[in-house]
């Protein structure tokens, strides 16, 4: 039964991914970088709240992982070249790993 929490928060995660990217990317993958921030707050603060079990299959596997993209972070990176790809990858993961900290942080209070 739990992959059809998987499959409900995905059904969310997913869309709200492509209209944020659709309305946001261009050639900054502004949408890309922010659905990869929410994502990793919110994951972090589920985790905080301690959500386990289906909660944690819905909104944690589920809607943070349909809402996030690791393959449109990684094409996006890849077609800037060396030299900005990089810095997609430090302005994506850096702020990404603390805003998860910062939400379980908040969550675990």
């Amino acid at each position: 039964m739990t992959w059809v929490y998987v499959a409900l928060g995905a059904a969310v995660g997913a869309p709200l991914r492509y209209v944020v990217g659709h309305l946001l990317d261009g050639g900054l993958a502004r949408g890309t970088v922010l659905v990869n921030w929410l994502g990793s707050f919110l994951l972090g603060w589920f985790s905080g709240l301690g959500f386990t079990g289906d909660t944690a299959a819905l909104l944690g596997t589920g809607f943070c992982g349909g809402l996030t993209t690791y393959s449109s972070f990684a094409v996006h990176t890849h077609d800037r070249g060396p030299r900005l790809g990089s810095v997609n990858v430090v302005v994506t993961l850096v702020p990404a790993l603390a805003l998860c900290a910062l939400g379980f942080w908040v969550g675990a209070r």
